[in-house]
């Protein structure tokens, strides 16, 4: 596994795309994603079970810290899909 910044990524993608290992992306020291290449045989449940963990834990965090609730999150969601089919018959 390799850790790379955004800008390393946006450098090096080509390279980092091709290869087998999985890559964490950070933005000033913190996750801002992970590239996960498609292996020859499926993911492990393991470590499926673990990334979503993390990944769940750390948007629980970062909604508690803005005071966000799931129903919040819908709501913006619904909003923002009826404008776009709004703005796509409009076409």
């Amino acid at each position: 596994m390799t850790i790379q910044t955004v800008t390393e990524l946006k450098e090096s993608s080509k390279g980092l795309l091709k290869s087998t290992s999985p890559v964490l992306v950070t933005r000033r020291g913190r996750l801002a994603g992970m590239y996960f290449p498609v292996p020859e045989t499926t993911m492990p449940a393991d470590l499926k079970k673990e990334v979503f963990d993390v990944l769940s834990s750390e948007l629980r965090r970062q909604m508690d810290a803005r005071a966000v609730d799931e129903g919040d999150v819908m709501d913006d969601f619904e909003a923002w899909r009826k404008a776009r089919r709004a703005a796509r018959s409009r076409r």
